[in-house]
């Protein structure tokens, strides 16, 4: 499956719906949308991603669509999570899924005051899924955790099919809790020998639970460059990205945008260049998402900067999936249209 990484970190949410119908229309299978409070940067924007996901599933058709990712523990009760993805699943049978992960100080921290530890956080994680998938089954859910409680909750709303929850990695030493807990893995791109350490510790902790790795989604996204002015793309990278591509970002107490784009400042263009596919070449690009797809991942998201979205959604729907497409005809997940 061929998706686009959608950035409200960048863009306000009709110009990023527009984005997402002209995605659909050009032939992208899904699309990834971050769920964010704070953008990296000053200079960002910072839509409320469940709005604009049930905006986006009544006004697209075929399309996957999901967060990546939401935290659905701090400022989130995970009882409000399973409701908002129940209700896009309602717009959108069967074409979403909810992408979960133990958050980022910029986002929580900012809007709760509070910021556990990674290994509270993935406590809170474990528990939350729990009930999230206590609720989707239906009935009244009593639920006495260490983190979370509800008195006879029910889902008025439910989901009308079965919502994959896909767990985030960016680490191989949280990939097996992606195995052991999710329906599948998402993670984004960086040094091969990692990403290899995490499919491997993804397929080790679903095999413990008993799952067969090799039937679960596997989701990466991937930061591409593909453009008339490749430049201007880089400074769009750097302007509203950097902060992200640095990872103080996901361990330490960042909070503000401010603090954000001070963290990101040491990325250059050299940087990019190392992290990025960034070519005019469509050969390039597809060589680059073929390693990933080699890897056994299932779902490619290709996300760039900049202002020129639409030719890029168009120029990459026209020079780059077909290709892909044909190479990988057969494969699973390759071309399908479910998570």
């Amino acid at each position: 499956m061929l998706g686009i990484k959608l950035g409200p970190e960048e863009y306000p949410p009709v110009e990023l719906m527009n984005y997402a119908i002209a995605a659909e229309q050009a032939g992208f299978d899904a699309i990834d949308v971050s769920d964010h409070f704070h953008p990296w940067s000053e200079l960002g924007q910072s839509c409320f991603t469940w709005t604009w996901l049930g905006a986006a599933a009544a006004r697209t058709n075929r399309i996957l669509l999901g967060p990546g990712v939401t935290c659905p523990i701090l400022r989130y009760h995970p009882a409000v999570i399973a409701q908002a993805a129940a209700t896009v699943d309602n717009f959108a049978p069967g074409r979403t899924y909810l992408g979960v992960g133990t958050g980022e100080a910029l986002n929580e921290y900012s809007a709760t005051g509070t910021w556990p530890g990674y290994s509270d956080r993935q406590q809170m994680l474990f528990e939350a899924i729990e009930l999230i998938r206590r609720l989707w089954e239906g009935g009244y859910v009593t639920f006495d955790g260490a983190f979370y409680s509800t008195r006879k909750a029910r889902l008025y709303t439910p989901p009308t099919t079965r919502i994959p929850i896909i767990v985030s990695s960016l680490v191989p030493g949280s990939a097996a809790f992606a195995g052991l807990q999710g329906d599948g893995l998402i993670t984004v791109a960086s040094e091969m020998s990692i990403i290899r350490q995490i499919v491997e510790n993804f397929e080790s902790g679903a095999t413990q639970a008993g799952k067969d790795p090799e039937k679960m989604p596997r989701m990466i996204e991937l930061n591409v460059i593909y453009a008339s002015d490749m430049q201007a793309v880089m400074q769009d990278f750097k302007k509203y990205w950097a902060g992200a591509m640095v990872p103080a970002l996901f361990n330490q107490n960042i909070y503000t945008p401010y603090m954000s784009e001070m963290n990101g400042a040491i990325v250059g263009d050299d940087t990019l260049k190392k992290r990025l596919c960034i070519s005019n070449d469509p050969e390039e690009h597809i060589k680059y998402i073929q390693q990933f797809i080699d890897l056994g991942f299932t779902h490619i998201y290709v996300h760039t900067a900049g202002p020129g979205q639409i030719d890029f959604i168009k120029s990459y729907a026209r020079d780059v999936l077909p290709a892909l497409r044909e190479q990988n005809k057969g494969a699973a997940g390759a071309t399908e249209a479910t998570a």
